[in-house]
């Protein structure tokens, strides 16, 4: 094979192992989901954010698909930053997950439009056609004694409505699934403007807290009596917010040992102090 032929034949495989963004995000779901479950937050951010700077920037706007799959990645990221304590960046991750979704139903109703209103041309196309026949074929089914090209053109009537009933069938399937796609674009887009909304407020409420509370030390201590003495709360929920207190006052030790405990982590022993030495006394000395 010549260096261009090798060349063309590496291009064209990699094209045909491309995965899209919709195929890559149904791998990774099932796993990084358990991951948040059992509390390890960091490595979901990692891996999300990773894969959203190889393949996030390249979707294209006109793939719905693709670009609904990059609204649920930066959800999942921006839950896995909440996971963390790290809610200023998770507001950001909201916040382009809102932007993408917007984007999306934006761009999939005009293209979206088109193929539906095809597809109702093509319904009335039909049913015009099969009414028209309708009537022809009763006549041949409902008449004695047909001919051999009666008998032929009822055959030919018959199989004519068959296909003018599949593509009635597939135009209906499909405006069914146009309506259905439409539906969740625009669900992600109400869901993703509420959460951005309801966590830019949220962060707001706990700086007024804050300074209420005359500042950040104060705060954290005041909040970790509370997620402590509310055991019945989820752990992933106190875990959560045990978090955010570290993460807003890292030099807190009660937190750390609330966060280890949630985590189900042992405390470090305390370092042992080594044993002091005794002086041996000295030796008595030997009279000249």
């Amino acid at each position: 094979m010549t260096r261009l032929g090798l060349l063309l034949a590496l291009a064209l495989a990699t094209c045909l192992g491309a995965q899209s963004l919709t195929d890559r995000f149904k791998e990774v779901r099932g796993p990084w989901e358990l991951q948040l479950e059992r509390g390890d937050a960091s490595t979901v951010r990692k891996g999300v954010e990773a894969l959203l700077g190889r393949e996030g920037l390249t979707v294209n706007p006109s793939d719905y698909n693709d670009m609904h799959a990059l609204v649920a990645l930066r959800g999942l990221a921006a839950r896995a930053c909440v996971s963390e304590g790290s809610w200023e960046d998770a507001i950001v991750h909201f916040q382009k997950a809102q932007s993408a979704a917007e984007e999306n139903l934006a761009t999939a109703e005009p293209l979206l439009a088109k193929t539906r209103m095809e597809h109702e041309l093509k319904l009335k196309e039909c049913r015009d056609a099969v009414a028209k026949q309708v009537p022809r074929l009763k006549e041949l089914e409902a008449a004695p004694g047909l001919t051999q090209d009666q008998m032929k053109l009822r055959q030919q009537l018959k199989i004519f409505m068959d296909e003018q009933q599949a593509a009635i069938a597939h135009s209906e399937r499909a405006l069914k699934d146009i309506e259905g796609i439409l539906a969740r674009l625009r669900q992600a887009k109400e869901t993703t403007t509420k959460t951005s909304a309801d966590w830019q407020a949220f962060l707001v409420a706990e700086k007024a807290e804050m300074t209420e509370a005359g500042g950040t030390t104060p705060y954290v201590a005041g909040k970790l009596e509370q997620v402590k003495a509310d055991d019945a709360r989820p752990r992933q929920e106190r875990l959560t917010y045990a978090r955010r207190l570290l993460k807003l006052d890292p030099s807190n030790k009660d937190v750390l040992r609330l966060v280890n405990g949630l985590l189900g982590k042992e405390e470090d022993p305390e370092p042992v102090k080594p044993k002091k030495k005794k002086k041996k006394p000295a030796a008595a000395k030997t009279p000249q």
